[in-house]
C-alpha cells in the first residue's frame, strides 16, 4: 500500500504525514461508516508528541463534515482505544502515534468494530480517496456530526485492567518506565490499585521527550534503575504502550520472546494452552525455540508485524503469541498487544509460582543476536541486488545450522533491518557488518 504500512500510516510530521491526510483519512471514513449505519460512531486516542493535537483535530473536522459522531479519550494508550472500540459498540476507534519512534513523527492507526487492525481493502479505499481517484460527499443539516470528550473510557479501560488479575500484587516493589508516553495516565494508577509499591521513571511528558533514551527501545536506563533500588522487578513500555519488555530483579532484560515462554509454559501446566503452540515471528531467537521444545510447546512463527502474528492466533485459535520487541497479544483479554496487561500476566505469573523473575527464563539459553537498521534511500532495491543476496549467502554458508540471517524491509521507515543469530557472538557482529556494508553498497 502507498500510505499505510504494517501499523498504520506513519511518517515525519509535515512531511511524510500532514493535517490534509488527516482531514482526508477523517473524511473517508466518517463518509464509508455513515453509509453502513445511521450513526456511525468513533472513538479517538493519542499519544504525547506535541503534534498530536492537530492531527486531532482534522481528523475530527473530517469525520464530523461526512456525518460521524466522535468521542475523545484523548491522551492514552493504543491498546485502550482497542478495548472501547470493540466492548462499547464503536464502528471504528483512531490512535494517533508513531510508537516507539521519535516525537517529530507520528502516525495513524485505525482499528475496526472488533479492536483489530482495519481491513486492507477499506484502507486501499481510503488511500483511493486521498489521492483523488475516488470523492466522498459532505454531510448536510442535522447529519452533521458531534464530538465530544470522552476521558471516563480510559477509566473504565483502567478497570479492566485490574480484573485481569485475581492476586494481590502488596509486598512487591516494581520499577516502570513510562517512555514519557501514553501510558503516563495509566500504568502506575493500575497498579497502585492493586497492591504494588510503585516507582516510576520517565512518566513527565512534554510533547518532545517521547522515546527519547527511555522506554522499550532504551531499557539501560531501567535496568540501572531497578539495580540501584533493589526492586522486584521492572517493565518498560513504548509511546502507545501495545509493547512491554521486563527486567529481572537482577536488571537482567526479559524480552518479549521470553515473556512469550513464561505465559505459554505456564498456560500449558494449566492446561490451557491451546494445542501446546505459541505464535511468534521469524525473528524470535532460536534459543526461544528450543527452550520452548524442551517444555513440550511447539513454535509457529509469522512475519514480523504483530498484525502477521494476529492472524496467525485468530486462523488456528492459539490464545498467546506475540514479537521479540515485547508485543505481546492474550487472546483471553485482549485482541491486540498490550503492555500493561502483559507486565500485569507477567506479575501473575510471578506470584502465583513464588519466585522471582530470573528463575522463570532460567532454562532458556539465548543465542548471540544483532540487528542493524540500515537507513536507505530504496530498500527494495537494497534487497534485490545480488551483492547484497551473495554476501547474505555467503554468511549463512559459513554458519551451515549453527546460525541463520533475516534481511527484511521496515514497515514503518525507509529502512533494511539486518538481522544474524549464531553461536559464536564474534562471528555474528563480523558477519552482520559484513551484510550491512553489502546494503549500504548495493
Amino acid at each position: 500500500m502507498k500510505y499505510f504500512g504494517t501499523d498504520g500510516f506513519r511518517g515525519k510530521v509535515n512531511e511524510v504525514l500532514t493535517v490534509d491526510h488527516a482531514i482526508k483519512i477523517g473524511k473517508f471514513l466518517g463518509y464509508y461508516y455513515s453509509g453502513k449505519t445511521e450513526n456511525a460512531r468513533c472513538v479517538i486516542g493519542k499519544d504525547t508528541r506535541r503534534s498530536g493535537y492537530m492531527f486531532e483535530y482534522a481528523l475530527v473536522a473530517g469525520l464530523t463534515s461526512t456525518g460521524c459522531d466522535v468521542d475523545l479519550l484523548h491522551v492514552t494508550t493504543t491498546p485502550s482505544v482497542s478495548y472501547i472500540t470493540r466492548t462499547e459498540k464503536y464502528d471504528f476507534g483512531i490512535m494517533i502515534t508513531a510508537s516507539h519512534n521519535p516525537f517529530y513523527d507520528n502516525g495513524i492507526k485505525i482499528i475496526d468494530g472488533n479492536g483489530m487492525k482495519m481491513d486492507e481493502e477499506i484502507l486501499q479505499q481510503c488511500e483511493d480517496y486521498i489521492d483523488g481517484i475516488t470523492t466522498v460527499e459532505l454531510a448536510e443539516n442535522e447529519a452533521v456530526g458531534r464530538a465530544q470528550d470522552y476521558m471516563q473510557g480510559r477509566n473504565h479501560y483502567m478497570n479492566y485492567l485490574t480484573t485481569t488479575l485475581n492476586e494481590s500484587m502488596r509486598g512487591y516493589k516494581i520499577g516502570l518506565d513510562c517512555a514519557n508516553g501514553a501510558s503516563f495516565m495509566i500504568a502506575k494508577s493500575v497498579f497502585d490499585m492493586l497492591g504494588a509499591d510503585t516507582f516510576v521513571i520517565n512518566n513527565q511528558p512534554d510533547g518532545f521527550n517521547i522515546n527519547r533514551n527511555c522506554g522499550s527501545t532504551h531499557i539501560e536506563e531501567l535496568q540501572k534503575y531497578v539495580r540501584q533500588n533493589r526492586l522486584d522487578i521492572g517493565f518498560s513500555f513504548d509511546g502507545d504502550a501495545d509493547r512491554c519488555l521486563a527486567v529481572d530483579e537482577n536488571g537482567n532484560i526479559v524480552d518479549g520472546d521470553m515473556i512469550i515462554y513464561i505465559l505459554g509454559c505456564y498456560l500449558k501446566e494449566q492446561g490451557a494452552l491451546k494445542d501446546n503452540t505459541v505464535v511468534t515471528t521469524i525473528m524470535s531467537n532460536l534459543g526461544i525455540t528450543k527452550a520452548l521444545e524442551r517444555q513440550g510447546i511447539a513454535n509457529v512463527q509469522t512475519a514480523v508485524g504483530d498484525k502477521y502474528v494476529s492472524e496467525e492466533m485468530n486462523a488456528h485459535g492459539y490464545n498467546i503469541g506475540g514479537e521479540q520487541s515485547g508485543h505481546v497479544i492474550i487472546s483471553k483479554y485482549a485482541t491486540t498487544g498490550d503492555g500493561v496487561l502483559t507486565a500485569l500476566q507477567v506479575m501473575s505469573v510471578l506470584i502465583k509460582k513464588k519466585c522471582p523473575l530470573s528463575a522463570l527464563v532460567s532454562d532458556v539459553t539465548l543465542y548471540p543476536q544483532v540487528l542493524i537498521n540500515v537507513t536507505v534511500p530504496n530498500p527494495d532495491a537494497a534487497l534485490a541486488a545480488q551483492s547484497v543476496k551473495d554476501c547474505v549467502k555467503d554468511c549463512e554458508q559459513k554458519m551451515g545450522d549453527k546460525g541463520r540471517v533475516v534481511l527484511r524491509k521496515s514497515g514503518t521507515e525507509p529502512l533494511v533491518r539486518v538481522m544474524v543469530e549464531c553461536e559464536d557472538d564474534a562471528l555474528c557482529k563480523q558477519y552482520a557488518n559484513e551484510i550491512k556494508n553489502a546494503v549500504v553498497n548495493a
